[in-house]
Parts: C-alpha cells; sequence; structure tokens
C-alpha cells in the first residue's frame, strides 16, 4: 500500500509552507501527495454550523483555483511528484485526523487562516498533532528560516515513545543524509547512572545498525528541564523528531509536556512519531 503524505492547505503562508514540507517529504518518501482542504469551519466537525440549515454547503470554487494552483506549483519545483487534491466537508482539524488513518504523514502548518497571532500552534495543529494515526510533522511559519540541511535531533529517555521516535528519526536522517544526533537531558549535578549510559549505547548501536553509514552522535545536555534544553538545541536543527509521551507522562494526555512544548516553541520542524494505526 502506498500510503500518501497528506498536507493540510486553506491558502494562508503557514499552510503553503507546510505544502512544500510536504512535497519535499512525499518525494524522499517516493510517495504521492495528497492536498486536503477541509472546508466547513474548525467547529462543525462534518456538520453544517447552523443547525436549523440542511444539507452540506458544496466545495467553493475559489479553494479549489487555490489547491490546483498550490498543486501546479509543487510540480513545477518538483517534477514528477504526483499530486492529488481534494475538497472534504468537515472542520480541517478533523479532516485531517481521518485522513491520517490512511497516510505516511499529515503535515500540518503552525497557523492556519484565522489563528490568533498571539497562538504559536492553531487549534487544527494542536488537534491534529494530538489525534493522528500516523506520525505528523509540524512546520513553523515562513518567517523564520528552516535549516533543512541541519542534523535530526531525537531525545532518549528510554521510554516507549522515545524508542519509537528515535526508530522515526533515523529513518528521517537517512532520507535527508544528514547526521543523527542522540540527545539525553540530565539536571544540573546529576551523575549519570550505568543504566544511562547503557541505554545511549543501544540506541546507537541499533541505529547504526539499521542504518548503516548513518553519522549519529550522542549529546549530553544539563538543564532543570528536558523541554528547554531541546528547544534551545533546536535551534540548529533541520528538524527534531518527539514522542507522545515520555517517561512519567501521565497515561491520559495524548501528547506528554515535553512534546507539547516542543510543538509549540521549537525553532525548526517538529515529528511528533505517532505509531501507525489501521485504517479502519
Amino acid at each position: 500500500m502506498n500510503r500518501p503524505v497528506v498536507a493540510g492547505v486553506d491558502g494562508s503562508p503557514s499552510s503553503l509552507v507546510a505544502a512544500e514540507h510536504a512535497a519535499r517529504a512525499a518525494v524522499l518518501r517516493t510517495c504521492p501527495l495528497h492536498l486536503v482542504h477541509g472546508y466547513l469551519h474548525p467547529l462543525g466537525y462534518g456538520i453544517p454550523i447552523n443547525p436549523y440549515e440542511m444539507g452540506i454547503p458544496a466545495p467553493s470554487e475559489e479553494a479549489r483555483k487555490m489547491l490546483d494552483q498550490t498543486a501546479a506549483d509543487l510540480v513545477g519545483r518538483w517534477p514528477g511528484l504526483n499530486v492529488e487534491v481534494r475538497q472534504i466537508a468537515g472542520g480541517p482539524g478533523a479532516t485531517l485526523v481521518e485522513e491520517s488513518r490512511r497516510a505516511e504523514l499529515v503535515v500540518v502548518g503552525s497557523r492556519g487562516l484565522g489563528g490568533f497571532g498571539g497562538l504559536l500552534l492553531g487549534s487544527v495543529g494542536a488537534q491534529v498533532a494530538a489525534h493522528a494515526r500516523c506520525p505528523v510533522l509540524v512546520v513553523r511559519p515562513a518567517e523564520e528560516p528552516i535549516p533543512v540541511q541541519g542534523p535530526v535531533l531525537v531525545g532518549v529517555d528510554g521510554s516507549e515513545g522515545a524508542e519509537l521516535a528515535v526508530g522515526y528519526a533515523a529513518d528521517e536522517a537517512a532520507r535527508r543524509e544528514v547526521e543523527l544526533v542522540l540527545v539525553h537531558v540530565r539536571a544540573p549535578g546529576e551523575e549519570g547512572p550505568a543504566e544511562t549510559q547503557a541505554l545511549l549505547d543501544t540506541a546507537v548501536a541499533a541505529t547504526r545498525g539499521s542504518h548503516p553509514g548513518l553519522t549519529v552522535t550522542v549529546r549530553l545536555l544539563r538543564a532543570d528541564k528536558p523541554e528547554s534544553a531541546l528547544i534551545e538545541a533546536s535551534g540548529g536543527a533541520g528538524l527534531v523528531v518527539v514522542g507522545t509521551r515520555g517517561r512519567g507522562g501521565f497515561t491520559g494526555m495524548l501528547l506528554g509536556s515535553v512534546s507539547q512544548s516542543l510543538v509549540q516553541h521549537a525553532h525548526c520542524p517538529v515529528l511528533v512519531a505517532h505509531p501507525y494505526r489501521q485504517a479502519r
């Protein structure tokens, strides 16, 4: 099954930058690209906003032109890219979560149309990052230059989520032909126990074994909070990969505090390492 890379596009600058990153991801994965526009209000979730109005509004010609133009621009930059455009009657967040069940990757911008300027991640991006059924790439705004050739960073803490994130990070570093940096954060003055070194050694051996030739380094950082150290380290990275929850995460939380902080504040795109879930 050749699952597509899916990008949510609403015509906003943030979504158009996300579409560019999605196109690049599709080329690297040899996947088709699906540009999707959920055309009901985000609070509509696939039903008319007016409860007394019968029926679903028709797709808009303006949105169709926007999607077609975006697709043409991307194919012009990446000849041979297979692009499909679709308008779907549903709230943007709910639409992308549903699409994620059959996707290789979902890409969202940090803010779409109607986003509040003070929010670093809009409601749609937050919804998709938390609920998607496949990995999610959250792309920062266009006004922040993104070093696409920078290394791929991933935190290592021994949690199940971090193990999955390390695997995704290694795959991404190999595709991009860049360095993979395994980051472990300790509190100031804390001595690293022997099991921590064994954990890092195992992660290095696993990534080098699965990706021969990949440059893998370990970076030990000191900080009271791991999210602070990872956010600062993301400044020189091309991508940071996070698990959905790390050690000590509350089971009921869809994204742990470290993941939430990075999705909101990282200086580069963030890949949220959701496991793949089968389409129903």
